[in-house]
Order: C-alpha cells, then structure tokens, then sequence
C-alpha cells in the first residue's frame, strides 16, 4: 500500500468525510475562542461549560430536539447561575464554577441512568464523530461559523478588555457586556465540540490550542492564526490514528493536541524549556 493509499482510503467512506468537516469545525472553533479563555484565565470556566450542557442534551433527547438546543440552552443557564452565585460576593468565583458545574453534571449524569433510550447517551459524554449525520454536520458547522464570525467581528474590543478593561471602559465600551458576550460564545463552542470529543474532553479542545500557540508567539493576532492551524493539523492526525489503531477519535484528536503541546513546551524557541535551560546556562 502506498502513501497515498494510507491518507486517502480512510475517506473513501462517507461517515470518515462527515467526520473529518465535524472535526476541523470544531478544532477551529475551539482553538480561536482558545486564545481568549487562555488570555483571561478563564481556563476553569470553560471546563464547567462543557460539562454542564450535559442535562440539556439528555433533555434534548427525551422531548425529541435537537442535542444542539439542549446543550445551548443549559450553557447559557450555566453561565447565568455562575453570574448569579459569585455575584452573591460570598462565594467566590472559582468556588461558583464548582458548585454549578459538578451539580448540572451530575444532573446529566442521573438523567441518562433513568433515561430509557435505544440510543447510546454516553456518546454525549465520549463523543461520537462518526455518527454525525447530515443534519447534526450542519449544525455544527453553522454555529461554527456564527461564533467565527462574532469574534472576528468583535475581535478587537474583546482583546483590548482581555489585556486592559479599565482603558476599554474609559473609551466607551462596556467591559462586562464583551465578558457576557465571551461567554455565550464559548456555550455555543462547547455545543460545537460536544459532537466531536464529548463533554468530558471538550475543555482540552478550549484549551491546549491557545496554550500552545501561546508558547510559540508573543503576538496575540499570530496566536489566532497559529492556534487554528495546529488544532486542525491534530484533528486530522487523531482520525487518522483512529482510522489505523481502531480507536475512539475524540480520544485520539485531544491526545494529539496534548502531544503537540508537550513537544511545543519542550522545544518552543523562546518560551521552551530547553530555550530557557539554555539562556540560564549562558
């Protein structure tokens, strides 16, 4: 078998293409909004997103929506009551986080248990990216592409309150509006990449991304490019490896992302551990 029999006979069936249009949307997506979450410490916050869309998406099914409504539907409310606990002053933010997240996950978690279904709900949790059919490939790519839009559309604002809220404020705009908006938009990414890894490994798509690309530039307009491009180069290669080793891809994509991560942090030329064991050398 030649090379090109080994990349291209994996995509010679139709679930394998719908897989790879799924996957590179949503490892875009991701990693774009990644860049931010890792800018603003918000590392935490997208981790209980993603898990609390999960009641939404077991609900979603039971009244026969789409996962896509449900699952955007409870990160918006997860969202509001991590609003409503911190601003209680009491508590604070990273304790809300916990509070809402493990309680709406465990919620998702009971309801599959005594949820009747013929279909296999853990799949929301691990992720199903050869099942995506045509109308869910749809989905994910339109909310794909809205959320791309608004942050590029709004790409400035929201990087000047990331770097210096108090200058954003004083030339008129809204700093708490822009981290609203923030956060609606990494509900609907989370929805995106529910499909592809599930909602235990979707943090690592919000995440790793940005990380990585943080270790590579100190410019933040080459981190969304350069954030994009290696999420989707590791999406790739995660279905390819769970084409050849029989393997869960969603699994297989955010290992991928991890190694990429590992190699990065080793040998980044400036922010790299060898880099620095270099310069203290000298």
């Amino acid at each position: 078998m030649t090379l090109w029999d080994l990349l291209v006979d994996p995509f010679a069936y139709g679930f394998m293409e719908r897989a790879l249009v799924a996957s590179l949307a949503a490892a875009i997506v991701c990693a774009v909004l990644s860049c931010w979450l890792v800018l603003v410490g918000w590392s935490l916050m997208g981790d209980a997103v993603s898990h609390s869309v999960l009641p939404g998406v077991v609900l979603a099914y039971v009244v026969g929506l789409p996962f896509a409504v449900g699952a955007a539907a409870f990160g918006f409310l997860a969202v509001a009551l991590i609003g409503a606990v911190r601003e209680g002053r009491r508590v604070k933010e990273d304790a809300a986080i916990g509070i809402v997240f493990t309680t709406l996950f465990a919620l998702g978690l009971v309801l599959i248990s005594v949820t009747p279904s013929q279909t296999d709900l853990n799949h929301i949790v691990f992720g199903n990216v050869l099942g995506v059919d045509a109308g869910e490939l749809w989905q994910v790519v339109g909310i794909a592409a809205l959320v791309l839009v608004v942050l590029l559309v709004k790409r400035r604002d929201l990087t000047l309150v990331a770097f210096d809220p108090t200058h954003a404020f004083a030339i008129g705009l809204s700093p708490s509006r822009l981290r609203w908006l923030l956060l609606a938009l990494l509900a609907l990414t989370t929805v995106v990449a529910l499909q592809t890894v599930g909602v235990v490994l979707v943090v690592a798509m919000l995440i790793t991304p940005g990380a990585t690309a943080r270790l590579l530039t100190d410019r933040f307009d080459r981190m969304l490019l350069v954030a994009p491009a290696a999420s989707a180069l590791c999406a790739l290669v995660g279905l390819y490896g769970a084409y050849y080793l029989d393997t869960a891809p969603g699994a297989m994509i955010v290992l991928a992302q991890g190694c990429l991560f590992a190699l990065v942090f080793l040998l980044a030329p400036r922010h790299g551990v060898l880099a620095r064991a270099r310069r203290r050398s000298r």
